[in-house]
């Protein structure tokens, strides 16, 4: 006998991994070309040259077994450091390398945080929709509830009248993604000042610290405006990151949970995480990527492609009569189902080869995303696609 749910979970994919697999399948049947595939955030910019050559050079320089080895527990000291350099000189921050715990991606950053603050089968943890798929995943499995608040369309702020009604004594945390995935859109400062105050009120009533969880694989996919830093805005913020999309490396699996030293019961919660990182077998994120980290903390990404993407599926779209929330960072078009079924809006797009995602599991069912990290001639191909699908709707 096994467990059902891992049963579940290792069974029945993600919507965006049966579409990716789909396409897949499809494209050797009918060619890759004509395979319009939208579905998963794999960047199609390639990682920045500094990274590639920084990788051969720590392999002519430094020892199999030192590239290879553990680092300790938490991460690479030298590699945090870097970090930690890399955010005080951009935030103005004091970090020390030892609020940093290194990670293989941001989501094994999320699933250790989760656990490190799950208390008991009550504890409950808010996101916003919408949202990750996996967010409902990595906090259940922890042995929590998600609650998740309805989206505020069209702005895709937070619905703050709901979010205060959904606080009680069980809320350990609020996960904030900014740049959103799949919105794309980015919290203003004037929101994220609200849900600060807001919740600095409420964890004075429930007699404990409530958390902001900002989840930041995106915060360097920026292309209009600034991604406020939240822990400038509230001290009880825990950052989980990721290395895959700011410098083209998901299948490399680094990034890391940031303690900065102003939440509270700090060395608790740091070790709570550290801990958790233990009884899930996250002890020492990949060393190899933890060398190149440590001396390319300060590469930036080329945005310069993802605009172009961005700007070619935004207007076509919007200039065949689509309604979509116009992306500020990430890259993910969140657009409005034309007949107001997302499920079933997608379903018609995968006849024609079209594969976008549905909302549903983003929590928001009258939306699809098309993920535009794609080749840039895919784009200008699909737009016919697009113009006849909404031709079909509208009879």
């Amino acid at each position: 006998m096994v467990s059902k749910d891992m049963l579940r979970y290792g069974t029945v994919r993600s919507c965006i991994r049966e579409l990716f697999e789909y396409g897949k399948q499809r494209s050797s049947v009918v060619g890759k070309e004509n395979v319009y595939d939208f579905s998963i955030g794999n960047p199609s910019v390639p990682a920045p040259e500094e990274v590639n050559q920084t990788i051969r050079n720590i392999i002519d320089e430094m020892p199999s077994t030192a590239i290879h080895g553990y680092t300790s527990g938490p991460g690479s000291n030298e590699t945090r450091a870097a970090i930690a350099d890399n955010l005080n000189e951009r935030f103005g921050t004091d970090y020390k390398f030892s609020d940093l715990y290194m990670t293989a991606g941001a989501a094994a950053a999320l699933t250790a945080v989760f656990r490190a603050l799950t208390i008991d089968d009550k504890t409950e943890f808010i996101a916003f929709a919408p949202f990750f798929t996996e967010y409902s995943c990595f906090a259940t499995t922890a042995g929590a509830k998600l609650t998740t608040i309805p989206p505020d369309i069209p702005a895709f702020q937070i619905n703050f009248d709901l979010l205060e009604k959904s606080i009680n004594a069980n809320t350990q945390g609020v996960i904030v993604n900014s740049p959103n995935n799949p919105s794309g859109v980015i919290y203003t400062e004037e929101t994220i000042k609200k849900l600060a105050a807001l919740l600095k009120k409420k964890s004075a009533e429930v007699g404990h610290p409530i958390f902001i969880i900002s989840d930041e694989p995106y915060r360097e996919l920026v292309y209009e405006g600034t991604v406020p830093f939240i822990p400038h805005y509230y001290s009880n913020t825990i950052i989980c990151y990721s290395y895959s999309k700011s410098l083209s490396l998901p299948g490399e699996r680094i990034g890391y949970a940031l303690v900065p030293g102003s939440v509270e019961d700090h060395d608790e919660v740091y070790n709570a995480i550290a801990g958790a990182g233990r009884v899930l077998g996250y002890v020492c994120a990949p060393s190899l990527m933890q060398h190149v980290i440590a001396r390319c903390a300060n590469v930036k990404p080329d945005l310069k492609p993802y605009i172009a993407n961005r700007e070619l599926i935004h207007n076509g779209l919007t200039e065949i009569g689509y309604n979509c929330a116009k992306p500020s960072g990430a890259f993910y078009l969140f657009m409005e189902a034309p007949n107001g079924d997302a499920k079933s809006f997608s379903d018609m797009a995968k006849q024609s080869d079209l594969l976008i995602v549905p909302g549903n599991d983003f929590g928001c069912s009258s939306y699809v995303r098309i993920s535009y990290c794609v080749d840039h001639d895919m784009i200008k191909r699909s737009l016919p696609v697009f113009k006849k699908l909404m031709e079909k709707i509208r009879g």
